[in-house]
This record gives C-alpha cells, sequence and structure tokens, in this order.
C-alpha cells in the first residue's frame, strides 16, 4: 500500500440540510484486500483510489453499519422482491466502464433528482472511471443486472477478507417496479452466505437522512464506536 495523498476538506454536509461536513481524505495505490478491510472496519469508504470518512467535530450522525450475514433470515417481503426479479441475469467482473455504464449513470441520476431533489452535475467519463473503476486492485467487483440484452443495474462492491463492502449502486427507473436496491443487497447477502463472508458493509446510516436511514431495516446489524484511527482497535457493538 502507498500514501499517495491526504487532506481533509470542509463542505455542505452530504446528508443532512443546514449542516457543515469535515471529510478526510487518503489517496491510496496497490491496497490489498487485508489493507482495504483495515479501513473499511473503521469507518471508511472507498471511491476509486480514494479512502474517506466523515470527521466533524460537533457531529457523530454518520454511524457506519454492517450486516451480520450469518445470522440475517430473509421475510417474506425479501422473498417476494427475490421472486419477481428473478427473470433478470447477472455477471460478476471487475469494474469497466463504457457508453452503457454513463448512460444509465445519467438516466437514473436524472430520476433521482425529479424523485428525491438530489444535485445533479453531468458525469464525464473520467469521473466515473477516477470513482468507480481504478483502485479496485484484486478486491473490487462489478454485478451487472441484464433483462435479456438490456443492461438494468449496476451494483458495484469490493469483496474484502470477512466481507461485502457496498460502494454505489444505479439502475435504470424503468425497472423500479423491481426494487432493485434491495434486490442487489438481497443477492450480496446471498453471495456472502455462499461464501462464508460474516458481514456487508453498507456504509453509513443517519437516521434523518431518508437515503440512509432504510439501512436500519436489515438486521441484524452492527455500528461502529467512534472514528479509530488504524493504530487502534475497533469495536463494532
Amino acid at each position: 500500500m502507498n500514501l499517495l495523498k491526504e487532506f481533509s476538506l470542509e463542505d455542505s454536509c452530504s446528508y443532512l440540510e443546514d449542516k457543515k461536513q469535515t471529510t478526510h481524505y487518503k489517496i491510496l495505490d496497490n491496497c490489498t484486500a487485508k489493507e482495504s478491510q483495515a479501513f473499511i472496519e473503521r469507518g471508511y469508504r472507498r471511491f476509486g483510489k480514494m479512502y474517506f470518512r466523515p470527521i466533524c467535530s460537533d457531529c457523530n450522525e454518520c454511524q457506519s453499519i454492517k450486516i451480520d450475514v450469518e445470522n440475517y433470515s430473509f421475510s417474506k417481503s425479501a422473498k417476494r422482491v427475490i421472486k419477481k426479479a428473478a427473470h433478470l441475469t447477472s455477471y460478476m467482473q471487475t469494474p469497466t466502464l463504457t457508453q452503457e455504464h454513463l448512460n444509465l449513470f445519467t438516466k437514473y441520476h436524472l430520476f433521482m433528482k425529479d424523485k428525491k431533489g438530489w444535485s445533479y452535475n453531468e458525469t464525464s467519463a473520467e469521473h466515473y472511471y477516477n470513482s468507480f473503476v481504478i483502485g479496485h486492485e484484486e478486491f473490487g467487483q462489478e454485478v451487472l443486472y441484464f433483462d435479456e440484452e438490456k443492461l438494468v443495474a449496476v451494483d458495484l462492491i469490493d469483496i474484502l477478507v470477512d466481507g461485502i463492502s457496498s460502494i454505489y449502486f444505479y439502475y435504470d427507473p424503468e425497472y423500479a417496479h423491481l426494487s432493485l436496491g434491495r434486490y442487489s443487497l438481497y443477492k450480496q447477502i446471498m453471495y456472502a452466505k455462499k461464501s462464508n463472508l460474516k458481514w456487508i458493509y453498507l456504509g453509513y446510516y443517519v437516521e434523518d437522512c431518508p437515503s440512509l436511514s432504510y439501512k436500519s431495516a436489515y438486521t441484524p446489524y452492527s455500528t461502529l464506536e467512534g472514528r479509530p484511527t488504524l493504530h487502534e482497535e475497533y469495536i463494532w457493538s
């Protein structure tokens, strides 16, 4: 692992209105799955070669959360979602960039702009590549979901030593009736159970942010205490 750059930035909070957010960044190269997991276990997220986490001095609303795979059981509702989308086919591979990816990514974010008021900035091929393609090393994967020949969803994940870290998911709004966000997470859990992986790392849970509060529905789960450094032990409770 090589540390290329380290810095912190203050900006408007991505999750809560009228709040500021301070984020710590590390730009890393040649991470192993074990090294990447050490960051994820301590509350970091990965986009490309960039690992980051909030370090706001007066706010602890962002809680790192992970699903207990071994003790997770699929509800009747979950089984209905799985059955409803069973006609889709999926392929796992190292992350790629195609025009089909970019078109779907844009379509999804324009939809979320109208549906949930997300801010929208057009994504360039370079930005997508730097966020979701580079830095995957030997552990980053994308799961592509197809309806026959049509790409309808992309799930970007890291398969680490003891679990799966969910990075980003986007889908075709025309298929919203299939609850593809839930479906992709159920597929992650099924893969983790089959592979004897203990956890699904879901990133941040923020109670008052609708885009993140849903994560507490996936029980049992644990949350990280504090902001341990790489030289400190971590506690999930």
